[in-house]
């Protein structure tokens, strides 16, 4: 019987925190769902970890290996192999309550939509119960990722469940042969402009920030990553429909193309009049990532 839900987890030499993701899928009150496991290129023991719990058949288990990508790679490999109708990412360090999955399909099933909706947005918890940024007020029924942030000044992560059928209609993201990240913002972007999604007021995801993270790590990936984070600026200044944002990633677009000597960033530019007024400040941001990243080099602190 097809499942409704897939459950897909990116994970990147992290067996040895994945099992808590995996026992919060075993005890969920609802199994409507298969975990698709996208292994970006592990060379620890994750393959035999999850080996291991397909033969204990206690949920609906998919694996998949490829070399390495990055994040956004695995993404791209997800919504591939995913067939259900809804799809939701949970993070290898990360796990989902007993009653996430019986909130997201009852509250889908139960609401009223159209086919300008993508999916749903529910809430992220640390571990202590706290909810990681506001709530959604009340009276907000439906919006866009956008608005969520700018207008209704709902700030901190949230956990989007997306139909599959929109996530598919859009390209996937770029794969730079050097590089192994791309901002996942991109994507949700590109959906925003013709689809809203549902608000939900439940916690759908635990999040714990480790130390070998992506979050916790920004500063070295902006540096390490500069094509793939350019993209994402692109994207933004052609996309959003809020100034204060394509102003802000004018200012990134010109430190990432410093970072890649690229002189023709003008002519490269969605807005080379805007990029042109804050190539000053562009600057500024490209010296002080530069400083950042050195300060937090393994050779600067023996130093």
């Amino acid at each position: 019987m097809m499942k409704t839900l897939t459950v897909f987890t990116p994970t990147y030499n992290r067996a040895y925190c994945l099992g808590q993701c995996y026992e919060s899928l075993v005890k969920q009150t609802n199994q409507d769902f298969i975990w698709l496991i996208i292994d970006d290129g592990s060379v620890d023991n994750t393959a035999e970890v999850v080996k291991n719990w397909i033969d204990e058949d206690k949920i609906a288990i998919k694996y998949h290996y490829q070399a390495n990508q990055g994040m956004h790679g695995a993404h791209n490999t997800a919504y591939d192999l995913i067939h259900t109708e809804l799809n939701v990412c949970i993070d290898s360090d990360d796990f989902m309550p007993p009653d996430a999955v019986d909130n997201i399909l009852l509250f889908w099933t139960t609401s009223e939509k159209n086919a300008k909706i993508a999916g749903l947005i529910g809430l992220d918890a640390y571990k202590d119960g706290k909810i990681i940024g506001r709530e959604f007020p009340n009276h907000l029924l439906s919006a866009t990722l956008e608005d969520l942030y700018h207008i209704h000044k709902i700030h901190g992560d949230k956990k989007i469940v997306y139909r599959t059928e929109v996530v598919k209609q859009h390209s996937r993201y770029p794969i730079f042969e050097d590089e192994r990240f791309v901002p996942l913002g991109t994507l949700y972007l590109l959906i925003d402009k013709d689809y809203s999604l549902l608000c939900l007021n439940k916690v759908l995801c635990i999040v714990e920030y480790m130390a070998d993270g992506s979050s916790r790590n920004i500063i070295k990936q902006y540096k390490r990553h500069p094509k793939g984070f350019r993209y994402a600026r692109i994207v933004n200044m052609k996309k959003s429909r809020f100034f204060k944002v394509r102003l802000k990633n004018a200012i990134h677009y010109v430190s990432h193309s410093l970072f890649l000597k690229d002189w023709r960033m003008l002519s490269k530019s969605p807005k080379p009049l805007m990029t042109l007024l804050v190539f000053p400040l562009g600057l500024l941001l490209y010296l002080y990532v530069n400083y950042k990243a050195r300060e937090t080099s393994p050779i600067a602190k023996k130093e």
